[in-house]
């Protein structure tokens, strides 16, 4: 524990947590280990997002007995963002470094970052490096395909990249592992404020964003950690669900394309469906055979690229095995999306 007579730590480290009493022990022992490589002071602040299995009691373990200071603020499910907003008020230090509550920190990153620190720009803004864990089971590994078909470019070839508007789309980036001035977390939250349910809203497009344009993300594989992904179908695709209602709420409002984009994915497969049985109903059987044709292509199509942009062998099988319930999932998400942030098209 930590209190306000101590000193200011240098960072703070500051751990969204719902339902994670599975993970919690190693992503945190992670971090102290990378922290005793290093020597970087550090306090510790998880945010319990109204967890329901035993994730107070894990964290109560935790913070009697490691050899950080540990703080725990709890408040109702509220979502990730409104946790990562919390967990910073809460956080004493300057310097913020947000860390998923999944991740295995490399042992080296502290001592990385404070390699190359001094020799960057004050207040330097670093977004981690975080491939999948390879071990993890067939279901886990679906993500690499729609990764490396997007951003297949850095992930072929990893190297230190400045992140800035102008390749901010063809780029790995996110919050779960982010380090960043207070300041400027603070001021691109508010910026991009819920106005609804705070829990469909994306922590980390529109915020990352944001702060690019106004400063540069330093995007370096020295600066890693591993994430560890749903192993459960029902949990990957609950997870399918929310990215997709995340993912109307990261692009809807930032440009017409992306506007008619967003509608066209959502109205494409009940259209599909409408022409389908219409085409049998009145016997027309080349377009009976077409629709189902484009849609075992277009499901097969992103595989095939994401292959040629070295997306791993064991990825390309597991989407070709998922994608079919995938695609109900996040097609269900979009719907929601649409609905719950449908004032977000009239924006900008």
């Amino acid at each position: 524990m930590s209190s306000e007579t101590d000193p200011v730590p240098g960072i703070s480290i500051v751990i969204a947590s719902y339902d994670s009493a599975p993970w919690l022990p190693s992503t945190i022992g992670s971090i102290v280990t990378a922290l005793e490589r290093s020597t970087l002071s550090a306090e510790i602040v998880v945010v319990d997002d109204g967890s329901t299995d035993d994730t107070p009691a894990v964290l109560a373990e935790i913070a009697a007995t490691a050899p950080v200071p540990v703080r725990v603020v709890t408040q109702e499910n509220q979502g990730r963002f409104r946790a990562r907003w919390e967990g910073a008020q809460a956080a004493r230090s300057r310097r913020l470094f947000l860390f998923d509550s999944r991740l295995l920190l490399d042992a080296d990153a502290f001592r990385h970052l404070e390699e190359l620190d001094p020799q960057l720009p004050a207040d330097q803004a670093w977004n981690g490096h975080v491939p999948t864990d390879p071990a993890a089971p067939l279901v886990g590994r679906f993500w690499e395909v729609p990764t490396h078909l997007f951003w297949g470019g850095y992930l072929a070839h990893p190297a230190v990249t400045e992140i800035t508007p102008e390749n901010f789309d063809r780029v790995p980036k996110g919050t779960g592992c982010l380090v960043i001035d207070k300041d400027l977390f603070v001021e691109a939250c508010l910026a991009i404020w819920p106005e609804d349910n705070a829990a469909l809203v994306s922590d980390d497009t529109k915020l990352l964003r944001y702060v690019v344009e106004r400063r540069t993300l330093r995007l370096d594989p020295g600066f890693r950690a591993l994430y560890r992904p749903r192993v459960t179908v029902p949990g990957f695709l609950h997870h399918a669900y929310d990215r997709g209602t995340l993912f109307v709420d990261s692009y809807a409002g930032t440009g017409a394309v992306r506007n008619i984009a967003l509608v066209g994915l959502v109205v494409a497969p009940p259209v599909a469906v409408v022409v389908f049985v219409l085409a049998l109903v009145f016997g027309v059987s080349w377009l009976a055979w077409l629709i189902p044709a484009l849609v075992v292509l277009g499901l097969v199509a992103p595989a095939v690229a994401a292959s040629f942009r070295a997306a791993p062998g064991r990825a390309v099988l597991s989407y070709l095995v998922y994608v079919a319930p995938f695609g109900f999932s996040f097609w269900s998400g979009l719907v929601r999306g649409l609905r719950v942030h449908r004032s977000a098209f009239r924006r900008r």
